[in-house]
């Protein structure tokens, strides 16, 4: 049973350990103590993505096992911005949108964790951030901090040839004293983070030793990738939100549904809580079995975001698609005006009204292909002009290649 084992070798076990700052002691740690720990989320967008999924799975799991979270809002470093991982600076954002921003994400927080009694918390950094005197902080905070070291950080090292403004770098100093003041007020020993934080977290352990002579510790977690091995994160293409307005429940379905046969395993382990002997079971499936493990992985993960009831839509509606190729109100799907059949519009058009192209050249593409049907009929013109006749009760359907279904509504 989980609850006989130490939390390291759960999150290990499931895969989601990539770095330790002193491994056998952050083990015995967690043996010997329900320890507080955190992981910081900059409300830079108005919705949590699948990026931050894994750090709220991480809190859960922690917090099952008897450990205290602390969800840390940047509402202060937000008003930096992370250089980490990041080609170009981050436009600066107003303290309204931020504020904005940071509500939404509790709603995404209290679906995971017990706020109860405690149990968790939510805290602000600007509450410590914004009123700080620049020059006490330089001389308190600043001089345990070596420009060069810090200059050797791969969070700075991919800013470096395109210029790195003296905003961005003081992110380090602000994030490590986030957690040098969650350590002083609430006894904070751990800070956990993605894979690109190794260089933040390491400087908050620092500054908690140099300052009060006092041990703690970091671990960060891999980071969720695409197909193509890029982090899916708020500016990567196919980023999948978790605020049903950005990323509906059904395309939030469909894209586990569809995932390759190779990243079952990985996506089971690290997105839901089922025991690894079902994961095992599961990702053991092979040939066509294999998509009851996909079925499985999609349902639970949506479940989890938007609940019981859009699950069940999501996997209603994609099971009647791929075994009739009917539609289905929870499609995702497009509004038109009747005013737009009259513009002389081709199928090339409406592939780009309803977001499944980018361009033209994309959708002849596909059409060549044999890649693009409408109302279960193969369209071999590209020039094909859409016309009223071609829709059905006010609707079409297009499918794009085996595993795309979406509708056009005539308003």
């Amino acid at each position: 049973m989980d609850k006989e084992r130490n939390v390291f070798d759960i999150l290990q076990e499931r895969g989601y350990i990539e770095q330790v700052t002193h491994e056998d002691e952050v083990k015995e740690l967690l043996d010997k103590e329900k320890i507080t720990f955190y992981i910081g989320f900059d409300p830079t967008a108005d919705s949590l993505h699948i990026g931050h999924y894994i750090q709220i799975m991480v809190m859960a799991h922690m917090q099952r096992q008897g450990h205290r979270p602390i969800a840390i809002i940047g509402d202060g470093t937000t008003m930096v911005g992370d250089p980490s991982d990041r080609t170009g600076m981050r436009q600066i954002m107003s303290k309204k949108t931020i504020g904005e921003n940071a509500e939404k994400f509790k709603k995404i927080f209290e679906k995971f964790l017990n706020f109860k009694d405690g149990k968790a918390l939510m805290v602000h950094n600007g509450d410590w951030l914004l009123n700080l005197n620049y020059v006490e902080f330089l001389r308190d905070v600043g001089v345990h901090f070596s420009v060069n070291r810090m200059l050797t950080a791969e969070c700075y090292k991919n800013r470096m040839e395109k210029g790195l403004t003296f905003l961005e770098f003081n992110y380090m100093i602000m994030q490590a004293y986030d957690f040098y003041r969650l350590h002083k007020d609430y006894d904070c020993k751990m800070q956990f983070g993605g894979n690109d934080q190794w260089s933040n977290i390491i400087a908050g352990v620092e500054l908690i030793r140099r300052k009060d002579n006092e041990s703690a510790y970091g671990m960060t977690f891999s980071l969720l990738t695409n197909s193509e091995g890029k982090k899916m994160g708020k500016t990567e293409k196919g980023a999948l939100w978790l605020d049903p307005e950005k990323t509906s429940p059904y395309e939030f379905y469909q894209y586990w549904r569809n995932i390759d046969d190779a990243d079952v395993k990985k996506c089971l382990s690290l997105l839901t809580f089922l025991p690894m002997d079902e994961v095992e079971r599961l990702s053991s499936l092979e040939g066509a079995e294999i998509n009851k493990a996909k079925e499985k992985l999609a349902h639970e993960v949506t479940m989890m975001i938007h609940g019981e009831n859009e699950a069940e839509k999501a996997d209603e509606t994609s099971k009647a698609l791929f075994k009739k190729g009917t539609d289905d109100e929870n499609m995702p799907h497009t509004i038109i005006e009747e005013k737009y059949l009259k513009e002389e519009k081709t199928v090339l058009d409406l592939l780009k009204t309803a977001g499944l192209t980018k361009s033209n050249g994309e959708g002849r593409r596909l059409v060549k292909q044999g890649g693009i049907s409408i109302n279960e009929e193969k369209v071999e013109d590209i020039f094909l002009p859409v016309t009223k006749e071609l829709f059905i009760d006010g609707k079409l359907t297009i499918k794009k290649g085996k595993k795309t279904f979406h509708q056009i509504r005539l308003d």
